[in-house]
């Protein structure tokens, strides 16, 4: 039932180059934009649609990397010009687009058919945080929402058990990001929320965690309020607290945290320094908790140490926390970005620097200058 934005299985070697047209209309619409491709040579794929992958666990498997390994796949080789990434996910949204315009009528037919004696507005959308990956950390609201949608746009952090909840009839559509690969522009999410909103849907937009903490829930509200379609939000379990919760740590603890800070490892552009708050961070004090910080920690860890933080403060960087694939390094901060190399955490994994991580019940365990790697049983 989940959807997919991915290029079909391809069993003959191609090139796509691709522009994009857009037709008036009130705004730039996802439904507006028409891309226009020249595949030179034959394709033989299977249907594709944006409702086809039964669980997540495809996605992941997708995301790790299928389009990293079409392009550098043999079956390529014959091809002058290989396809490019973006090239990649155009075509994949022009596939979808038919079955997206198709669900849209059928929506705004459903929603004549039950209101013709009464005109209803816009529908609404619910803007839901799924928590940190356990499912039973989904609050009883959330769970009600989530079972009641038309369709759920989900995030690539939304486990696989949370999908299951989804009622029979709804619909999944998947626009995940990821580093390298985006399904979906921000603005295309906008507009997707926008149009079936419109139609008289009930849409949630899925985000793992809490959507207003890093979740840019923020911008998706904004939006649509603009636009006079009216937006709830269901607060979720922000990873710093259900990872902190599940590893014993305390984000603050009288004597030896008085405040917590949420950052995130990447600036409004990208880049590999956006670490400019690292002097008013450096407090003994504080507990710091950064969201994806895997790629620019070696900065952010030099520059904390350089404006004072003591080289020895315990950290831990968490992987997948509250999963069953959860893995976890301490260490202290001088040695963490190395550990966490040496260990290969990968996306998504979520940094606790602080005194408080010396409280965790894991810690005592750790030798003075080493480092564990433990996995969730």
């Amino acid at each position: 039932m989940a959807l997919v934005t991915r290029i079909p299985s391809l069993s003959a070697s191609c090139s796509v180059s691709s522009s994009t047209t857009k037709t008036p209309s009130r705004k730039s619409n996802f439904f507006s934009l028409t891309p226009v491709f020249s595949i030179h040579c034959s394709l033989h794929s299977q249907e594709t649609s944006p409702f086809t992958e039964k669980h997540s666990v495809e996605r992941y498997e997708r995301d790790s990397w299928l389009y990293k390994y079409q392009l550098q796949n043999s079956s390529f080789s014959s091809c002058p010009a290989p396809p490019d990434q973006e090239s990649i996910r155009e075509y994949d949204i022009a596939l979808q687009l038919p079955k997206l315009r198709k669900l849209l009528e059928v929506l705004r037919e459903k929603r004549e058919s039950e209101n013709r004696a009464q005109r209803r507005g816009p529908g609404n959308v619910f803007l839901v945080g799924t928590g940190p990956g356990d499912p039973e950390l989904l609050t009883v609201k959330a769970l009600r929402v989530i079972q009641s949608a038309d369709l759920l746009l989900y995030d690539r952090l939304v486990s696989n058990d949370v999908l299951n909840l989804v009622g029979l009839n709804a619909r999944l559509l998947y626009v995940g990001k990821t580093a390298g690969y985006h399904s979906r522009t921000q603005e295309e999410i906008h507009e997707l929320l926008l149009s079936f909103a419109e139609a008289g849907a009930n849409v949630v937009r899925l985000k793992g965690g809490d959507p207003l903490v890093f979740g840019r829930g923020g911008e998706e509200m904004d939006f649509l309020q603009q636009q006079g379609i009216e937006v709830k939000v269901i607060p979720g379990i922000t990873a710093a607290s259900g990872i902190a919760a599940e590893l014993g740590i305390p984000l603050t603890h009288r004597g030896v945290a008085n405040s917590v800070r949420f950052l995130t490892g990447h600036s409004r552009n990208g880049g590999t320094d956006p670490l400019f708050v690292a002097e008013n961070a450096a407090d003994p004090d504080s507990t710091l908790v950064v969201y994806m910080g895997l790629s620019t920690l070696p900065s952010l860890a030099a520059k904390l140490m350089h404006h004072g933080l003591p080289q020895d403060t315990p950290a831990v960087a968490v992987e997948r926390g509250t999963t069953p694939q959860q893995r976890m390094v301490f260490a202290e901060l001088k040695d963490l970005a190395d550990e966490i190399a040496l260990n290969q955490l990968v996306s998504p994994t979520l940094i606790i620097i602080g005194k408080v991580v010396a409280l965790s019940p894991l810690w005592p365990h750790v030798k003075k200058e080493t480092s564990v790697l433990m996995e969730a049983n």
